[in-house]
C-alpha cells in the first residue's frame, strides 16, 4: 500500500517538473508566406505574435488564412512536445497527446 502512495508522489513530482519543463519550451513558426511569426509555449499560451507586412495592401482574407494556418500548425507542434515530454516520463505513449 505505501509503495503505490510512493509511487504516486513520486509521478506527481515528475509531473509539476514536465509542466514547468512545457511552460518553459517556447518555439516559432512562420507563416508559409514569412508574413507571421508566432512565438508559443508547449503548453500553448501564444507569447508574441509579429506581422511582417504592409498594412496598406494587405489581403484581410489571406492574412486571416496565414494567422490560422500558422497558429494551427504551432498549436500541433506544442501538442508534439508534450507528447514526447509525458513519454520520457512515462515511457509510454499517451494516447490523444500526439
Amino acid at each position: 500500500m505505501f509503495d503505490k502512495i510512493k509511487q504516486l508522489m513520486e509521478m506527481q513530482k515528475k509531473m509539476a517538473e514536465v509542466k514547468r519543463q512545457l511552460e518553459s519550451a517556447v518555439f516559432e513558426v512562420t507563416s508559409s508566406d514569412g508574413t507571421l511569426k508566432l512565438s508559443m509555449s508547449a503548453t500553448g499560451d501564444v507569447k508574441s505574435v509579429a506581422l511582417n507586412i504592409d498594412f496598406k495592401t494587405v489581403n484581410k482574407i489571406e492574412l486571416e488564412s496565414s494567422l490560422r494556418d500558422t497558429y494551427n500548425r504551432a498549436l500541433s507542434r506544442s501538442h508534439e512536445i508534450a507528447a514526447q515530454k509525458m513519454k520520457d516520463v512515462s515511457g509510454f505513449d499517451i494516447p490523444g497527446l500526439k
